[in-house]
């Protein structure tokens, strides 16, 4: 059944040994070496993504600071524009009572002037009244000028002793 010949399995062995440096060499080489290529894509496939991961996470720092510098900025803001406001309603109710204490000091002054005109038209006519009464009752003929300013002494004298 089984023949055995040396020459048959030399060239079987010799065929497997030709077919495997064959397949070695157009088969194996290029599969590995396409196997090498794809683990180095995946292998670089996969340090991107972690570049771009740490990029990522980077970034949001980045956004979560500027957002934490943008509330504080805001806050500040809001206290500058809180303490300006307050600043300038205390200047404007400072310019009112100013503007009323002049108010007042100028009402005090024009009463005060015309305390003193009524007064004086009051010695006036008060002086003008003596002097006509005086010469009634005295019935001569005195200088005008002179009375007054005796009668003006006179109210004078008395106001200074009130």
């Amino acid at each position: 059944m089984l023949n055995f010949e040396f020459w048959s399995i030399f060239w079987a062995v010799l065929n497997i040994l030709i077919l495997f440096i064959l397949l070695r060499i157009f088969l194996f080489k290029p599969i590995n070496k396409m196997l090498d290529d794809r683990t180095q894509s995946i292998q670089k496939d996969i340090d991107d993504a972690e570049n771009a991961k740490r990029e990522a996470e980077e970034l949001r720092q980045q956004y979560e600071d500027s957002i934490s510098e943008a509330k504080e900025e805001a806050g500040k803001i809001l206290r500058e524009a809180h303490e300006y406001a307050e600043a300038e309603r205390a200047e404007i109710i400072r310019k009112s009572h100013e503007e009323a204490d002049e108010i007042v000091n100028s009402a005090d002054e024009t009463i005060e002037n015309e305390r003193r005109r009524v007064i004086q038209q009051a010695h006036v006519q008060i002086a003008d009244l003596a002097i006509e009464a005086a010469s009634k009752v005295v019935s001569a003929n005195l200088d005008d000028e002179k009375n007054r300013k005796i009668v003006d002494n006179f109210l004078s004298e008395k106001e200074a002793d009130r």
